[in-house]
């Protein structure tokens, strides 16, 4: 309700029964979590109406927007996980079912350029594979809450390239700067990927002319995505940030926690790598990210 638009106690229990009237539609519903969900999502969805005393416009250009995102997304770009994002939904959903546990580490958004059928890459591998940007050596370990190695644990990694482009949005259908890894015998791992830059999201559809008419920019802080799982722990979604970046305090999906932001040490091109990889002089980072998992359930 606005300060500006009082409505008389006739037309609010009109709306009201409105609301109670669909709410009642969904009593036969088998499934009592649906009914649950369906029967909240009406109020609040009403009460949002109600709130803002949305006009029949308004209500139209949501439609032609929703519309829009439906239009523009395919098997390779999703506008719906975009939206979820920049409303911090995405965020909120990780928060709900990634309860604090002791000591492990935080989870954060899934994004939309997750492929599942990565290639493998050896410890020390480079998961690169060709992308343009300055190398970075990562290593680190997976551990359970105790401190115990967790032998195995598959470990999904994928970034932009320094273009700010992940593989998926080329037409040459690459596969780059995407791979997952498994855990060694003393729960470690260690790889080449490359030096996180800061990206727009996508910004060329209906989620960045939102973006443009309500004065945000579109831009992510550096970050390189994890996901990693194993028998008997949670799936962690995670991502590491670059201390420093301007734009750790405005990323435009929420995803920044302190606690993923690392060190990303430079080097020159003159300094030895970890693994005596020759980089031809250029320069190049490391940075260790310890990961430690929760139980299942």
């Amino acid at each position: 309700m606005t300060d500006t638009q009082p409505i008389s106690s006739e037309q609010a229990a009109r709306e009201q029964e409105l609301i109670e009237t669909v709410v009642a539609s969904f009593d036969g519903a088998p499934d009592e979590r649906l009914k649950q969900v369906m029967r909240s999502l009406v109020r609040h969805l009403h009460a949002f109406i109600r709130d803002v005393r949305l006009t029949e416009e308004e209500w139209n250009a949501a439609i032609a927007f929703l519309t829009a995102a439906g239009h523009i997304t395919d098997n390779r770009r999703q506008e719906f996980i975009l939206l979820s994002d920049v409303l911090g939904a995405s965020m909120q959903v990780v928060a709900v079912n990634n309860e604090a546990y002791e000591n492990a580490t935080e989870a954060t958004v899934f994004g939309p350029f997750f492929v599942g059928d990565a290639p493998v890459i050896d410890q020390g591998g480079d998961m690169s594979f060709g992308a343009v940007g300055e190398p970075c050596w990562v290593e680190g370990s997976v551990r359970d809450t105790a401190g115990r190695p967790i032998v195995g644990a598959r470990i999904e990694v994928w970034e932009a390239d320094e273009d700010g482009f992940y593989d998926v949005q080329y037409s040459d259908g690459r596969t780059a700067a995407r791979a997952h890894i498994f855990s060694d015998a003393d729960g470690d791992y260690r790889f080449w990927g490359l030096t996180p830059t800061p990206y727009p999201i996508p910004h060329d559809g209906p989620v960045g002319q939102l973006l443009e008419l309500v004065g945000r920019s579109p831009m992510r802080a550096s970050h390189l995505h994890f996901m990693v799982s194993a028998p008997g722990f949670r799936t962690l979604v995670t991502h590491i940030f670059v201390r420093g970046d301007e734009l750790l305090a405005s990323d435009s999906v929420f995803g920044v926690k302190e606690s993923l932001v690392m060190d990303f040490r430079p080097h020159a091109g003159t300094e030895a790598t970890p693994d005596g990889r020759d980089v031809a002089g250029s320069t190049w980072s490391d940075v260790r990210f310890d990961i430690v998992l929760a139980p299942a359930g």
